[in-house]
């Protein structure tokens, strides 16, 4: 007696089976992709707001920066500003001081019998213009203005006679020492008359 088996339900139900191992996992592979690709996604994004972050941190320091800069800028401005105003009131001071010593040794060096008639002044040089008695008193009044302290050594210009006599008329120029030379003289000359005072 032949006994004939219907295989064929069986390897159905195994394939049907294997077919649905096989969505099983590929969904689940599906599944873990997108998750995968999502947490990929978010960690990106959590570094890009770092990155921003970093960003924005870095451009305010820089602003900071620059407002510092511009503000040294500004003190620098100012700073050279007050050297300047420094300097103009102390060359101030100086051309005082340097107006009253030269009037002082105008006055204490003039001869008896000359006077001035014009008087100018440019920068260190001077002009002067004056009258004498005779040749003899304009000599001795170069004398005097070259032993002044405030002066250099003077140069006539010129001398010319008036009204056919013996009285001149002059004119000469000099320049004027400046301050330190000026209370050097002085001290050169205080010193020197002091030896000559000695016996």
């Amino acid at each position: 007696m032949t006994i004939e088996i219907n295989l064929l339900p069986w390897r159905e139900e195994k394939r049907a089976r294997r077919s649905k191992h096989f969505y099983m996992a590929l969904g689940v592979a599906a599944l873990l992709g997108i998750a995968g690709g999502y947490a990929m996604t978010w960690n990106y994004q959590q570094q890009a707001e770092v990155q921003r972050e970093r960003n924005a941190y870095i451009e305010a320091q820089a602003r900071q920066f620059d407002s510092a800069i511009r503000e040294v800028g500004d003190l620098e401005k100012v700073r050279d500003q007050v050297v300047e105003k420094v300097g103009v009131f102390t060359e101030l001071q100086n051309g005082r001081s340097q107006t009253v010593h030269v009037m002082s040794d105008l006055i204490t060096s003039l001869e008896e019998g000359v006077h001035y008639t014009q008087f100018n002044r440019q920068g260190d040089s001077l002009r002067l213009s004056g009258r004498a008695e005779d040749n003899g008193q304009v000599s001795d009044q170069l004398r005097r203005l070259g032993a002044a302290a405030s002066f250099t050594e003077p140069v006539l210009s010129g001398v010319e006679a008036e009204g056919g006599g013996e009285r001149r008329s002059f004119s000469l120029s000099m320049s004027q020492r400046m301050p330190a030379t000026h209370a050097e003289t002085h001290a050169d000359k205080s010193s020197g008359g002091t030896e000559e005072e000695r016996p």
